[in-house]
């Protein structure tokens, strides 16, 4: 017979399991370690193989991070090891309840569950957030089907749940920017480093067919064939005011001057080319997700920060985030009113960042960007501010 101790781990595993069973897991953690290398244990599902399974991220001392892929069955069993490890707090968030397991210093292990209606009760809203949410998208959209987001009734994949949130939360920051934009006539719209253009149709579609105004989109990468699939892509589902070109961004000729670029992942110095090019067209909203930022990374030479630069993940974090605090700096030079905003959950992807420039021609003229980079690297910058 099971003591209380026993019952409440496993009614824990059983809640994690089914929810893993039927798909509805949303967030797990084991964490509060009190010895040895773990530090945090985060699982989400997966799709292998055509199999839902849980895959727990084991967060471990040094910065080290391995993986685990369990079924449902398998459960129970990383439950006991990671309390055989020290877990003192265990959260569990499904679609349909919230748990908790907690151990005190003593050994005693308490379990709490609230489903949701409970948890509504307590907190109206909160739960069933994802399930509930009213998206500008549903799935049902034609391009949505053509690009595999979802299936042939409108169903979004598994697998594309990421992305589907991903493009529907870009929409939104369309949304919020439409007041900033001309409210008649033709909305002229760059995408750079366009690649399979999911952004491309999403931003259309919301602009042309949901909004109805007349759009004029220009996508723009150097890989031909996918501009080519684009192209069949964009003519299938009759948008017939994208263009696809394959071309250099960095020598793209802002024609006609766009009143909204975007841009999703331009790799390392490409999201630096997509800034110059509205800079100099002055577009009047930007709309840019960073990746990649190796460059500054490569040439930090700065004393002061020589106590975080000296570890190599260390310095690489904080010349990411250096670099995207200079590219926005660059903006406000220009007159650009910005913001770094978190696009999506960052367990969905690390890069989750988006740059926000509003047009409003008010300069600053502190020299900041300058400054930062000087004091970043011990080297100057040329003056783009003419």
């Amino acid at each position: 017979m099971m003591d209380k101790n026993q019952e409440n781990v496993a009614s824990f595993a059983d809640a994690v399991s089914a929810s893993v069973r039927d798909g509805t897991l949303k967030n797990l953690s084991f964490s509060s370690f009190s010895s040895g290398e773990l530090v945090k244990v985060r699982g989400r599902l997966k799709n292998v193989s055509g199999k839902t399974v849980l895959q727990l991220e084991y967060c471990l001392t040094e910065g080290r991070v391995k993986h685990e892929n369990v079924g449902p069955d398998g459960v129970s069993d990383a439950l006991t090891r990671a309390l055989g490890d020290g877990c003192r707090n265990c959260q569990l968030v499904t679609q349909r309840l919230a748990a908790t397991l907690l151990v005190s210093k003593k050994g005693a292990v308490n379990a709490t569950f609230k489903r949701k209606e409970q948890l509504t009760a307590i907190l109206p809203g909160i739960a069933g957030n994802n399930r509930d949410k009213k998206y500008i998208f549903t799935g049902d959209e034609s391009f949505m089907k053509e690009l595999g987001v979802s299936d042939k009734e409108g169903r979004v994949h598994d697998k594309r749940q990421s992305k589907f949130r991903q493009i529907n939360r870009f929409a939104e920051q369309v949304r919020d920017v439409m007041k900033y934009l001309p409210q008649d006539g033709t909305l002229h719209v760059y995408d750079l480093c366009c690649g399979k253009s999911y952004l491309s149709f999403v931003v259309y579609d919301y602009l042309a067919n949901k909004l109805g105004r007349e759009v004029e989109m220009i996508c723009a990468d150097l890989k031909e064939s996918v501009m080519d699939f684009c192209r069949e892509t964009a003519k299938r589902v009759g948008f017939s005011g994208m263009k696809f070109i394959c071309a250099d961004i960095a020598t793209l000729k802002a024609d006609p001057a766009p009143d909204l670029v975007i841009s999703l992942h331009a790799c390392d110095t490409a999201t630096d080319a997509v800034l110059s090019f509205a800079i100099d067209s002055d577009a009047k909203v930007i709309l840019a997700t960073p990746c990649c930022q190796h460059e500054l990374s490569g040439i930090m030479d700065c004393p002061e920060l020589e106590f975080i630069s000296k570890y190599s993940i260390l310095k690489q974090k904080i010349a990411s985030a250096a670099t995207d605090a200079l590219r926005l700096a660059r903006l406000e030079e220009h007159g650009y009113k910005t913001d770094a905003i978190e696009l999506i959950d960052p367990d969905e992807t690390p890069k989750n960042v988006l740059l926000r420039g509003i047009l409003t021609g008010k300069r600053k003229t502190d020299d900041l960007y300058y400054k930062s980079y000087r004091f970043l690297t011990g080297k100057e910058i040329p003056d783009d501010r003419t």
